[in-house]
């Protein structure tokens, strides 16, 4: 890993451009702190705006070389970072843990799903970058239609899935044959520069990826500074709608397009003819999986009226088998505090809970699942990013789907019923990127595309459908200047 050292021996992650580490300054650096071991692990150097340009400048200049490297090179580098990856599992998983306090079994996912990723981009590089011959109309014209790599890439990525999402950020333009200066989470840095230095163990070229983080209040003036610059083409972001909001207002202010994938309020809709034990563990699963600090985790439960009573005690029974010592850690204790008061202010003005009491052991929120919560509790409106989850009990099916819609979020939900169709139908009728009938509200595979409707961005991701992303058509005439007919805008 290559830390620099500070004046007294610490281990400072540097930012990186061209290749190379750029010269510590000790007063920007911040720490990275471990919540589960309550302690500091190591620090990062926090980029400057100045830095951010000879970032972007490096970027274009790497770029202008790689788009000309075949489909097949760019295939073959893929394919070989997948197995470098995959043979440092046990490192990327260690780093994974100490950094954002992650569950093992996580942090195991994130390796397995992300090489696979990195091979699903491989396998389509060659059908997303032909091109075609659409017929004309001219005598003795010919078009031709390329596929060309949009351009040099700002990639953000989030520290909740530290490897998969910022892996596919930069699998993604690179195979499409685009350059990327990748802003690395300040609570993830090493993760995300340990994938970046696996990649040019690999054989990435330099400045083809230039890394670089900010501490939370360097951050503006560092992003605008790359998005503003004239070598970058577009933004790929993924994190929070607040944040994603303030991306995209910098990116229109100056013409870039952006690839968001926010944040999600999920529902998993239990139909009445649900199998109780199945759907529970399902919705437990997904709203527990790594603190719940997942956008697609489970948020809300809308239970249909003929069920809810199993349902709630197959969700107690399953969380007290399976989670007697609760979910593991917040990534911060303020993730976790934030939850706490989300769910607290709630039963203060009604709401009750169900399952649990949303109380807090360091950076560790006990399960809760919460009831009779209305639009009037910040906690119907924002994401709880955390072990917890309200429950709402509907009459009927249209219901159900009136209310799993009460939101402005669309990126994930889970329908339960043992009738395919009715659960089909209701699944279709869910205003979100991707529902999932009979599994958590997470499921994801890397040859299937992933992203947002409403307030939960646009774009998608995984396989194909990233690749598109960073592509553009270009299309090119050819005449025949003695062709008849050849009199384009005369009217003849």
């Amino acid at each position: 890993m290559a830390f620099l050292k500070g004046p007294n021996g610490e281990d400072v992650l540097p930012i990186k451009i061209n290749g190379k580490p750029e010269p510590l300054d000790m007063n920007r650096v911040f720490p990275v702190v471990s919540s589960a071991q309550d302690k500091i692990v190591h620090y990062a150097q926090s980029a400057t705006p100045e830095q951010a340009i000879r970032a972007s400048e490096s970027s274009y200049e790497a770029f202008l070389k790689w788009r000309q490297t075949t489909h097949t090179y760019r295939r073959d580098f893929i394919l070989r970072a997948a197995d470098l990856i995959e043979s440092r599992r046990d490192k990327f998983v260690e780093i994974q843990v100490l950094e954002t306090s992650c569950p093992l079994t996580w942090a195991q996912f994130n390796v397995q799903l992300i090489t696979g990723c990195f091979r699903e981009i491989a396998a389509n590089i060659s059908q997303a970058t032909t091109g075609e011959l659409p017929p004309l109309e001219s005598p003795g014209a010919l078009a031709l239609v390329y596929q060309e790599p949009i351009g040099p890439v700002l990639a953000i990525s989030p520290w909740n899935a530290s490897m998969v999402i910022s892996g596919r950020a930069l699998a993604a333009p690179i195979a499409a044959g685009c350059s990327v200066v990748f802003k690395a989470s300040e609570l993830a840095p090493r993760v995300h520069h340990y994938i970046v230095e696996t990649l040019e163990d690999a054989g990435l070229p330099a400045g083809l990826v230039n890394i670089l983080q900010a501490a939370r209040d360097h951050s503006p003036a560092v992003t605008e500074a790359i998005i503003a610059h004239r070598a970058i083409r577009k933004i790929e972001f993924t994190g929070s709608a607040a944040v994603g909001r303030i991306i995209g207002q910098v990116a229109s202010k100056y013409l870039k397009p952006v690839l968001m994938e926010l944040g999600g309020k999920a529902p998993a809709v239990v139909l009445k003819d649900a199998d109780p034990k199945h759907a529970a563990s399902k919705i437990i699963e997904g709203a527990l999986l790594h603190h719940g600090q997942i956008c697609m985790s489970t948020d809300r439960i809308v239970v249909v009226q003929d069920v809810a009573e199993p349902l709630i005690a197959e969700l107690q029974s399953y969380l007290t088998a399976h989670y007697p010592n609760g979910a593991g850690y917040a990534v911060t204790k303020a993730q976790a505090t934030r939850a706490h008061n989300l769910l607290i202010n709630a039963q203060k003005a009604g709401a009750r809970f169900l399952i649990g009491d949303a109380s807090l052991r360091g950076a560790s929120l006990t399960p809760t699942i919460i009831t009779d919560v209305n639009s009037t509790h910040a906690i119907f409106h924002e994401e709880i990013f955390a072990p917890a989850a309200i429950l709402t009990i509907v009459k009927d099916e249209n219901e159900a789907i009136k209310v799993a819609n009460e939101t402005q979020h669309g990126l994930n939900a889970a329908v339960h019923s043992r009738d395919v169709l009715a659960a089909l139908r209701v699944a279709k009728q869910i205003e979100a990127g991707q529902v999932h009938i009979g599994s958590i509200t997470e499921y994801d595979e890397a040859n299937i595309p992933i992203g947002g409707t409403k307030d939960s961005g646009w774009g998608r991701n995984n396989g194909k459908y990233a690749l598109r992303e960073f592509l553009v058509e270009k299309t090119i005439t050819i005449h025949d200047p003695v062709a008849n007919g050849n009199s384009f805008g005369t009217g003849k």
